[in-house]
């Protein structure tokens, strides 16, 4: 919004006016207002959500200091939203696909969150919204997302085309047949399926590829396979945060680093210098998410204010299924998503941790009669609780876990 008034605001020569045309300085702005919203605005929704005795309910599942935390107001996903949308609106381009379709999955992921939690909290269905229904949302997001991509004309990316011999000047001699050849230089934005590969030369994989063998509409199911390969990753992700949120500050937490992954990415990903020098995909406009991933930052170290151990607020589910699907959305849209799994490798593993114990449960009574597990408990985080561990250290080893992957992540940009 302010954006577009500072813009106007130059065209009418107001000496300063052209800062905002920097996504840095609106970046700034951004994570200082999503900070000041979560820590000041956080705290009277802490409180308004005490009066309203909205508090959790609490399962005995026989883990140190768990029945502590009954009454302790859930719901507090509204604080991150808040922090999050309002800056991106204020500091963001709103004209911007990208920043469009992380409104919309912020806001969508937000709802279907507080509708399970409202349904714990006044309805006092402990399950919450059937597992059914937040599918079919995870699912309807992940097609809005997919569709949209495909059909904008505003998402694409930037190819470069060199000549054969550019850039091997020796002498002066060769300087003029050097400038002829950079003036062959092909630059065109096209519409592509194209990811990135982590630890490859090469590194970007065409989704068109595995649809080569149906001719000439490879493309097209290229494109559809991109749209199914989009809803997964929404789902999985959004589910391994709400998972991961089962101890305080630890979803919170492992959020923040993955955002400053993102950012870096993002960054590099949307200029066109950076992008040339690391060898990496460049898309244009997508540095503007930079603003947005910037409020994302803010709002989640802001809400660690009070969300760390003791928690004074949780997040419930309307910040745990938010949160996971920003990530996933704005990884696809940076062409980022095969670096999912080590980036999320925390979500990744507390949702395999579940898998495997429900699925070996299974399979043990089927077999034995008597089913068996292979962790104390799941998710792994609570399997970590009943070996006796202090939830604070847990929750700081797995940070720990969390930059030491975030680190993997940025390094595959040159390590192939």
């Amino acid at each position: 919004m302010l954006y577009h008034l500072f813009q106007y605001l130059e065209s009418l020569d107001m000496p300063g006016a052209g800062i905002f045309q920097y996504i840095t300085f609106r970046s700034g702005c951004s994570i200082i207002l999503s900070l000041i919203i979560a820590t000041v605005v956080g705290k009277r929704v802490i409180r308004l959500l005490q009066k309203q005795q909205i508090g959790e309910e609490i399962r005995d599942l026989g883990l140190e200091g768990q029945m502590e935390k009954k009454g302790t107001p859930t719901m507090g996903g509204i604080i991150i939203l808040l922090a999050i949308l309002l800056p991106v609106i204020l500091f963001a381009r709103l004209d911007n696909i990208y920043i469009q379709l992380m409104i919309i999955s912020t806001i969508w992921l937000g709802l279907i969150g507080f509708a399970d939690d409202y349904i714990k909290v006044f309805r006092k269905h402990k399950e919450g919204l059937k597992g059914y229904f937040k599918v079919v949302g995870q699912v309807g997001l992940g097609l809005i997302v997919g569709l949209t991509l495909y059909v904008s004309d505003e998402v694409v990316i930037r190819e470069v085309a060199k000549p054969m011999g550019l850039g091997v000047t020796t002498s002066i001699a060769d300087e003029g047949f050097a400038n002829e050849m950079k003036q062959q230089v092909v630059i065109k934005d096209v519409k592509s399926t194209k990811t990135t590969i982590p630890f490859f030369k090469n590194n970007e994989m065409d989704y068109a590829w595995f649809t080569s063998w149906v001719g000439k509409y490879s493309e097209t199911l290229g494109w559809i396979l991109f749209v199914i390969v989009t809803i997964f990753i929404i789902t999985a992700v959004s589910n391994g945060a709400n998972l991961t949120d089962g101890v305080d500050g630890l979803a919170t937490g492992i959020s923040a680093i993955i955002g400053v992954t993102l950012g870096i990415l993002a960054y590099v990903s949307g200029n066109m210098v950076y992008a040339d020098y690391l060898n990496i995909m460049y898309i244009p406009h997508s540095g503007e998410l930079v603003v947005f991933i910037s409020a994302f930052i803010g709002a989640t170290i802001g809400f660690l204010w009070y969300n760390s151990y003791p928690a004074q607020v949780f997040m419930g589910d309307t910040g745990s299924l938010s949160l996971g699907g920003i990530i996933a959305v704005f990884a696809i849209i940076i062409h980022k998503e095969l670096l999912i799994p080590i980036l999320c490798g925390i979500f990744l593993m507390e949702n395999l941790s579940v898998v495997m114990q429900v699925s070996y449960f299974k399979y043990t009574k089927r077999k034995y009669g008597e089913g068996r597990r292979i962790f104390l408990m799941s998710p792994l985080h609570h399997h970590f609780q009943k070996k006796g561990i202090s939830e604070p250290k847990i929750v700081t080893r797995f940070w720990i876990i969390g930059i030491i992957l975030a680190v993997i992540t940025i390094v595959t940009l040159k390590i192939r």
